[in-house]
């Protein structure tokens, strides 16, 4: 299952949160994990909350002026409320100062305090949008992922059979590299798989004859991608015969393959001597656009064949 720790998000989100730690450092090796928050009935992030916890607090000016009206014996009871939940963290925004009782009870909790001096609202965004991208349940599929003409493509097909080769003609055609051979799929929203390289594999590209190739050194920065939306998959497939099996010379209906629950648009390539994979590859991705703005090629010449004989649409 997924899972990230408190130092980690602390890491990942100090700089655009402007985060400080005021205690509890030592505390961060408790991880928010994607099966615990699945079975538990807490939210994930939100304000100060008694009754209903979130596994990070968030303790802005409207707390800091009920915590100011309750006297001492009732801040510790409210808060005696939270340490039977998976509290993981408490970040104080606003500037406000942390009440002398919430140092208390995370230090006896053993939860980590931050500060950041931003609004509340402009945290819990900014961590909520983090955390769907880091708790996504995710898949690894075998190819290359790549960004072409701005749309997230994975070439898939049997070892051998050439993707890397054709990977590494799309990036010197303007494309850039995302993952090769291990292709990590997260599931970030409903009908959205997010593409991302395994941390040892990020910016190699392995061509048989060259080795490993540094792409983003040869080829610079704009050369690769941190991470791409999957919305097209083009698998390679090496004829038998002179035949792919299955497959249609002029296909009526889109093919699409399931991951995660996600449908993804698919197109297979036969891979023969003289083909130009690259620009086949290419077309794919802008015959996919024109459909995704309701323009289909194959439908618009059914129907100029349909009225040549004089049969209605």
């Amino acid at each position: 299952m997924p899972e990230i720790s408190v130092a980690q998000l602390f890491k990942d989100n100090q700089q655009a949160l402007q985060l400080a730690w005021i205690a509890g450092e030592s505390f961060t090796a408790a991880c928010l994990d994607t099966r615990r928050i699945n079975q538990s009935n807490e939210g994930l992030i939100g304000h100060l909350n008694f009754y209903h916890p979130n596994w990070i607090q968030i303790f802005s000016q409207t707390e800091s002026a009920y915590f100011a009206a309750m006297g001492e014996a009732e801040r510790e009871q409210a808060l005696a409320r939270l340490q039977q939940s998976g509290i993981a963290c408490v970040i104080v925004s606003d500037r406000e100062p942390a009440p002398d009782a919430l140092r208390r009870f995370t230090q006896r909790m053993q939860v980590p305090l931050i500060a950041s001096p931003l609004p509340s609202l402009q945290i819990i965004w900014v961590i909520r949008t983090y955390l769907g991208r880091a708790l996504a349940e995710f898949v690894t599929r075998h190819g290359v992922l790549l960004d072409v003409l701005g749309m997230g493509v994975l070439l898939t097909g049997e070892s051998g059979v050439g993707k890397s080769e054709l990977a590494l003609e799309l990036i010197t055609r303007g494309g850039g590299l995302v993952a090769d051979d291990v292709v990590e799929l997260y599931h970030i929203a409903p009908e959205t798989l997010e593409g991302r390289s395994p941390e040892l594999l990020r910016d190699f590209l392995e061509v048989r004859g060259l080795g490993m190739l540094n792409i983003r050194t040869i080829f610079g920065e704009t050369a690769v991608r941190v991470r791409k939306n999957l919305k097209l998959i083009v698998q390679l497939e090496k004829p038998v015969g002179g035949v792919v099996p299955g497959l249609e010379r002029l296909p009526l209906t889109a093919s699409f393959e399931e991951i995660m629950g996600v449908r993804v648009r698919k197109v297979v390539l036969p891979v023969a001597a003289g083909r130009n994979l690259a620009v086949l590859a290419e077309a794919a991705v802008r015959n996919y656009v024109l459909q995704l703005r309701g323009i289909d090629s194959t439908q618009e010449f059914i129907q100029r064949q349909e009225q040549h004989f004089g049969r209605e649409p």
